[in-house]
């Protein structure tokens, strides 16, 4: 038989495929990854047709016997892929019937590959997930235990990049486990609408076949089915919500990445980053460069653009099913491939990072960050604070012309400004009073800190639990 008659719609045409349409068509380069989703399906579909009696019990284990052997072998790499069957679908058929003969054409019956590629593409994805938010845990916990032992070192907190009022550097570390806890949460809640079974959906409208869709998903572990057999085929949102997900989280990832490289350039000084995820340079022997950083930085743009590749497609597309949609595959595999290689790298990066508490502290000190503590002060002896505001705007002012920092001046120099300057201002004015008065829900004192350490080591302990539930009891 040839490769053109193996083809399912190959008695229709009267010419052989062109050789350039078979290479344009072909998934198989990137589909193949999905081989064991889809023989999974295959299995729970078979032994449903089995148990509808639409096919025998003897056919059915024909087909199941021979789809295990051909996962062996491609697993052994004992498989050789044909572009000229375009998919793993095609790929996958075509070995069967090799196999075990004309019974392996029975496999096909009520379901079609427009349901088949989506069933395949929501089980990697749904698996996938599970995977990332291990991940992202992981990231979480390696973010609270530096939170915890760097709890002491201040920081300048910033704003337009500009120095602005002191923090503890694990309430800096600390937002960045709420951007990450939140991007957790996307994709859980995406989840749920990734983990829906389409089987029986067919190319569009459904089957005239008495299956039982219920036993399939049971099979699958599918704990919803599609309500609509057009929806089914034709929808890809719950890729772009994976993708969108990814996208925000690569936000937040390259967020940290710039820091990273500011923080360890020598203008600032404030962390070094390991030889261990460092490179040099080819010419400037002194160099050390945060390639990992860079290269994550880099690379959310690419998941941005595999998100605006795939809204892109799907905009324009009439229902159901149009071979645009090929085109998801790429776009998601290589966010999910970008996305949890650099959530492993800084997993494994960030405990090795070196802080320098003294470079830290030293810029928290300098250039007038407990100004607002000082228009504080004097708020809450009477003055309106926009007087207050005023008024220290003054003081900083003569302390730019006299090169005293706030702490620096006399409380002789203060009371040129308001007489209601006393000598308690200067307890004020200490790095460690600036933080730890801000009690504030969220503030950055330290005894609101290490309760949001203790409550978030809490929270990732449930997690650990809770990603054991998503595993998926198959094998592959």
């Amino acid at each position: 038989m040839t490769n053109d008659q193996k083809k399912p719609w190959g008695s229709r045409f009267a010419e052989k495929t062109d050789r350039t349409v078979e290479s344009f068509t072909a998934s198989i380069a990137f589909d193949k990854r999905l081989y064991g989703y889809d023989i999974e399906g295959s299995i729970a579909h078979c032994r449903m047709l089995a148990k509808q009696s639409i096919i025998s019990e003897d056919d059915a284990s024909q087909i199941v016997e021979g789809i295990g052997r051909i996962g062996r072998d491609i697993e052994r790499g004992n498989f050789e892929f044909d572009e000229s069957l375009e998919d793993i679908h095609m790929n996958i058929e075509a070995r069967l019937t090799a196999e075990v003969g004309r019974v392996a054409e029975r496999l096909h019956t009520a379901r079609s590959r427009n349901d088949q590629v989506v069933l395949d593409v929501r089980m990697y994805l749904r698996d996938e997930v599970a995977i990332i938010l291990t991940r992202l845990t992981g990231l979480r916990q390696v973010l609270v235990d530096l939170a915890r032992r760097y709890i002491d070192i201040i920081m300048p907190g910033y704003t337009h990049l500009q120095r602005a009022q002191p923090v503890l550097f694990s309430h800096h570390l600390m937002a960045y486990y709420e951007m990450f806890k939140r991007d957790r949460a996307r994709l859980k809640e995406a989840l749920k609408r990734i983990n829906v079974m389409p089987l029986g959906s067919a190319a569009l409208a459904g089957t005239t076949y008495p299956i039982d869709a219920e036993y399939t998903a049971e099979l699958l572990e599918f704990p919803e089915l599609s309500a609509n057999s057009v929806d089914a085929v034709s929808s890809r949102d719950f890729i772009m919500e994976f993708l969108a997900a990814a996208s925000i989280c690569m936000v937040h990832m390259s967020r940290l990445s710039e820091e990273l490289i500011l923080w360890s350039s020598a203008e600032f000084g404030f962390v070094e980053i390991p030889d261990a995820f460092a490179t040099g340079s080819s010419i400037m022997p002194q160099k050390k460069n945060p390639d990992v950083p860079e290269l994550v930085r880099g690379r959310a743009g690419r998941v941005f653009g595999n998100l605006m590749a795939l809204l892109t497609m799907m905009k324009g597309l009439p229902l159901s099913y149009n071979r645009d949609m090929q085109e998801d595959k790429e776009p998601l595999f290589d966010t999910v491939d970008t996305l949890k290689r650099c959530l492993e790298v800084y997993e494994k990066f960030l405990p090795r990072l070196k802080v320098n508490e003294t470079a830290m502290e030293k810029a928290a000190s300098r250039g007038f960050l407990n100004a607002t503590d000082m228009a504080d002060y004097l708020v809450t002896r009477g003055m309106a604070f926009r007087d207050a505001h005023r008024c220290v705007g003054k003081v900083v002012r003569y302390g730019v012309d006299q090169n005293k920092e706030l702490q620096e001046l006399s409380l002789h120099d203060l009371k040129k400004f308001s007489q209601i300057f006393e000598e308690d201002i200067f307890e004020i004015l200490t790095l460690e009073q600036i933080v730890n008065r801000r009690v504030s829900a969220g503030g950055t004192a330290k005894e609101s800190v290490v309760k949001a350490i203790d409550k978030a080591q809490e929270t990732l302990k449930l997690e650990v639990v809770e990603v054991e539930s998503l595993k998926r009891k198959t094998s592959r």
